[in-house]
């Protein structure tokens, strides 16, 4: 497993058997720390960590002293930068939102699984259903022990629960609502013996998860100094001397799940099964140690080993095919593609049509295909023109060499995770030029909230304003816009936000990296910016030069009336921008000339 830190491009094409660094599942977290195109596409599992046991409800954060430059390219940041990760996923506040997230890596990725990761707690059975419900294929529960050495103290010692308690509600849950056979259950924890994994599986498990403890295979002695940069052993560290007593080999690992696995046949040969899958959900061969040590308060342990109402249904989860959505606009397209391949022509796509609010995800699909088909496809760019309403996450992940050209509006969630396309958004129809003047502020919102959430690359142009959270972890893509709702530019690491009109509250909140130009036609902006993270600066001769361009370029692709304006009346208006820069990220462009280099050539 990846975890959410992202992985090297450099690993993820398959070796030879023994020469095989790749990832197998990749993880999606609420920080989207490189998760790309060709990230979800190169995995055999796509997990979807809703949170962690070790910290239910809390994000992560990596200081700026550990991001040296090679974690900096995986992440899409800047070294020296610290990265932060947001408790929640800016895309996921319901199981309705959840489900839309799991469609839109299934339309990227076909071939892949899809988990979702929960943490054990009283409740995670009704979440775990929906979870089903949401055509999840896997469902991890998490206990609170185990983890990162880099928690908080108050959550090591004083949050989460054990996953016996989570994993036997949520068997006896799915069983009885009969949602068992859709999903696998699989649970992590500290696990560290045969034992754990009989218990485990008696309780319903299928498969199970090992993190502690191959690291100690590894070498890691626990010293809980992950987070800053001194382990002694070069487990946890990017400091190459420290790196060097790294003494961990494959064979350690294998050599402890070889006895683990040998332990366990022996205790499946006491209780009289001949595999794991039949020992899956049969937990009245548990029993209560009817006798405690001396002084232990007796707890009823009757919950968690119950057997669930018999309903007839089986108690294990089927090893079958991953949910795929049977309809997905992009067929036709890559249809159209795999054709010009079969008949030895250059693979180019035009097209022009009407989109409807139920087609979810447009442009994904097609992006995945691109991706696992580079090396053969290597197209020019695709010309896409829609017009009408966009369903959600409309151009999720778009391939570089898709542009994509909406004239009406889109759902929540457009170009998440954007990977090199060009998204271009412009109403159906122009409005009074009057009306879209700046002064006025009433550009009409066009797309719906978290746009751009975790986008890596690309460039998007949108005539109009965007709701909450636009360009929320955004990392490394060009965007103008001409409003945008509450708590834009949150947490975002890299690339520039161009905004032409008015802002809601808490912009740049965790902004460590990037820049933003931002119109403060009434001078109110300084009062809607949370400036913790960042300083409002005035424009100079570059940043003047540079955001005339990107206006003039928003023109040319969306024949934008309000930037039209600002253009015509450019020595009025140019000096009301305003720019906000983080001071991190502002320390970083000095400390490397070679990054305000490529800052000033885009």
């Amino acid at each position: 497993n990846s975890g959410e830190g992202g992985e090297d491009q450099a690993r993820y094409h398959l070796g030879t058997r023994w020469n095989n660094r790749r990832s197998a599942i990749k993880q999606v977290a609420s920080g989207r720390f490189g998760v790309s195109l060709d990230y979800l596409c190169h995995a055999d599992e796509i997990q979807i960590k809703m949170a962690q046991g070790a910290k239910p409800g809390e994000g992560g954060q990596l200081p700026g002293h550990k991001v040296n430059v090679e974690i900096a390219q995986i992440r899409f940041a800047t070294p020296g930068v610290g990265l932060i990760s947001p408790p929640p996923h800016h895309d996921i506040y319901s199981i309705e939102d959840l489900a839309q997230l799991i469609n839109d890596l299934k339309a990227l990725n076909p071939k892949a699984r899809i988990s979702v990761k929960l943490v054990s707690s009283s409740g995670v059975g009704t979440i775990a259903a929906g979870v089903a419900k949401a055509q999840a294929d896997v469902i991890l529960i998490s206990g609170y022990s185990g983890g990162t050495g880099a928690s908080p103290l108050g959550s090591i010692h004083g949050a989460g629960l054990p996953w016996e308690i989570g994993l036997s509600e949520t068997q006896r849950v799915l069983c009885e609502q009969g949602l068992r056979e859709r999903v696998r259950l699989e649970v992590d924890g500290h696990l560290k013996s045969a034992r754990d994994i009989a218990i485990a599986a008696l309780m319903g498990a299928e498969e199970f998860g090992f993190g502690t403890s191959a690291l100690i295979a590894s070498g890691c002695v626990l010293m809980r100094v992950c987070h800053l940069n001194t382990c002694p052993v070069g487990v946890a560290t990017q400091d190459p001397e420290l790196r060097r007593h790294f003494q961990g080999q494959p064979e350690h690992v294998i050599t402890f799940m070889t006895f683990l696995a040998e332990e366990l046949r022996l205790l499946m040969a006491e209780l009289g099964f001949r595999n794991v899958e039949a020992m899956v959900g049969q937990s009245e061969r548990l029993e209560q140690v009817p006798e405690q040590p001396e002084g232990a308060v007796t707890v009823n342990l009757h919950h968690l080993i119950q057997a669930p109402l018999e309903t007839g249904l089986s108690r294990h989860g089927l090893s079958h095919a991953p949910h795929l959505p049977s309809y997905h606009r992009d067929d036709a397209w890559i249809a159209s593609l795999e054709r010009d391949l079969a008949e030895g022509k250059t693979p180019t796509l035009e097209h022009d049509g009407k989109v409807h609010n139920t087609d979810r995800n447009v442009g994904t699909k097609l992006s995945g295909w691109l991706a696992q088909n580079d090396a053969e496809c290597a197209p020019h760019r695709l010309q896409l023109s829609l017009h009408g309403s966009a369903g959600q996450s409309f151009g999720a992940w778009l391939h570089r060499a898709v542009v994509l050209h909406l004239e009406g509006e889109a759902n929540d969630g457009v170009g998440k995770g954007l990977s090199g396309g060009t998204l271009i958004i412009h109403p159906s129809q122009q409005r009074n030029p009057e009306q879209a003047l700046v002064g006025n502020d009433a550009a009409p919102v066009i797309v719906g909230n978290a746009a751009l959430y975790g986008a890596v690359a690309g460039q998007a142009w949108i005539a109009g304003s965007a709701g909450e959270r636009f360009a929320v972890r955004n990392s490394g893509v060009t965007a103008v816009v001409e409003g945008v709702g509450d708590h834009g530019c949150e947490y975002m690491t890299k690339g520039t936000v161009v905004v032409l009109g008015r802002v809601g509250r808490n912009f740049a909140a965790g902004m460590s990296g990037g820049i933003a130009y931002v119109l403060d036609a009434h001078a109110a902006f300084a009062e809607r910016c949370n400036r913790h993270m960042v300083e409002l600066e005035e424009l100079d001769d570059n940043d003047q030069a540079r955001l005339h361009s990107l206006i003039k370029q928003h023109v040319t692709h969306t024949q934008s009336a309000r930037a039209w304006h600002l253009l015509c009346n450019w020595e009025l208006w140019w000096q009301r921008f305003v720019k906000v820069m983080p001071r991190e990220y502002k320390a970083a462009l000095q400390r490397y000339p070679h990054l305000q280099a490529q800052l000033e050539a885009s």
